[in-house]
């Protein structure tokens, strides 16, 4: 059952990102810009963004495995239209229904996965979850790209659905069916509302000061640190694998240390990002502040999804699609601050723009007291 769920968080998250990779083919072939495919992604975010608590409201009382299978099954059939789209808008509109899907997936999707599991090892559940889901940017989105190249754009989109339908099945024949609030993971450990803000915030800053400058990480790199373009795109791919790298190694501890993995997730990013900005003028500088800041940007996530069930003040899955939304969000505010930064300060501002609100959710966690506040219950864990 878990394969089945890391299945899952690994197809949704390909989606989501895959159109990055085909972005010249499909401009191409539907004769549209390239930034008019690029808001196939940002719409993407942006849908997420807006529905996730809505939606998470609308199916509490609906049965989890009926939701996942209907969210699987709108992957599928979503996945299956995009690939036979022969219109821009055809394939928007099937973007925008993965998107309301994956709106509601990682939030039902936690509390399933980890009440399947002893309290004590679900911070472990947790890591594999993130791990699969990371997998999606270092394996599925390259291994999609090369297909389409290879192939045509449609091809690897309609193995998507492929994917989502082996979940689907596994899910539906395997998961028991029983009341949402009767789940063993339906509720928080210890629910605390002022927790439960402060790890929004936090997580709400860290993405938008991350995607304020990873958004031109790539011009960065080539203008800033002078980089040729074939350097840029192994550098790429180590971020990637950084990326990975961090979520393994954060999910192995976030039974023992929740709440420091947290504090030191972000304050790794800050460290990151403004050590890019500077000093990553220099190369070597430039590689090993990138696979800090890589190291970093998954294991954030990861951590304030795990915090959420354990500070939750309600229902942990309408917690979780609200930290969902509240990440999808500062993306997008960090694109758009990006955006505005590039113009007057060039790539590197947009580091040091990032880094700043980076330390603002550092600074957010400690104005909550959050580690003062529970480092007995981390002793306790411990013993």
């Amino acid at each position: 059952m878990l394969g089945a769920l890391m299945l899952a968080a690994l197809t949704f998250n390909t989606a989501e990102n895959l159109p990055v990779g085909l972005l010249e083919l499909i401009s191409e072939d539907l004769r549209v810009s390239l930034s008019a495919v690029g808001l196939l992604v940002t719409g993407y975010g942006v849908t997420v963004a807006i529905a996730s608590v809505p939606i998470a409201q609308v199916v509490r009382a609906v049965p989890r495995r009926h939701v996942l299978t209907g969210l699987l099954a709108v992957l599928v059939v979503s996945s299956l239209v995009a690939a036979l789209a022969t219109s821009y808008w055809l394939l928007l509109v099937a973007r925008l229904l993965t998107a309301l899907a994956q709106a509601l997936f990682w939030a039902v999707m936690g509390p399933v996965a980890v009440g399947l599991f002893a309290p004590e090892v679900r911070g472990r559940v947790v890591g594999a979850l993130s791990v699969a889901g990371s997998l999606a940017l270092v394996l599925g989105v390259p291994a999609g790209t090369w297909l389409g190249q290879q192939s045509n754009w449609q091809v690897p989109i309609a193995l998507l659905a492929v994917l989502g339908l082996v979940s689907l099945t596994t899910i539906a024949v395997l998961l028991p069916t029983s009341r949402p609030e009767e789940e063993p993971a339906a509720y928080a450990t210890s629910p605390d509302v002022r927790r439960f803000g402060t790890v929004l915030a936090a997580g709400a800053l860290s993405a938008a000061g991350a995607f304020t400058g990873y958004t031109y990480i790539m011009t960065f790199l080539g203008d800033v640190s002078g980089f040729s373009p074939g350097t840029v795109s192994v550098l790429f791919v180590g971020f990637g694998v950084a990326f990975l790298a961090g979520v393994s190694i954060t999910g192995a501890f976030l039974d023992r240390f929740p709440l420091s993995a947290l504090a030191t997730a972000v304050a790794t990013q800050a460290v990151g990002m403004l050590g890019l900005y500077a000093l990553g003028a220099h190369p070597v500088a430039a590689v090993v502040f990138l696979m800090l800041m890589g190291g970093a940007l998954g294991p954030v996530f990861m951590t304030t999804q795990n915090a959420m069930l354990h500070c939750a003040p309600g229902r942990t899955d309408i917690a979780l699609a609200a930290n969902s939304g509240a990440y999808n969000a500062g993306i997008a505010a960090g694109a758009a601050l990006g955006a505005l930064v590039l113009p007057l300060a060039g790539a590197r501002g947009t580091f040091l723009a990032g880094g700043l609100l980076t330390v603002g959710a550092c600074a957010a966690l400690l104005g909550g007291r959050l580690l003062r506040g529970h480092r007995h219950a981390e002793r306790s864990t411990r013993r």
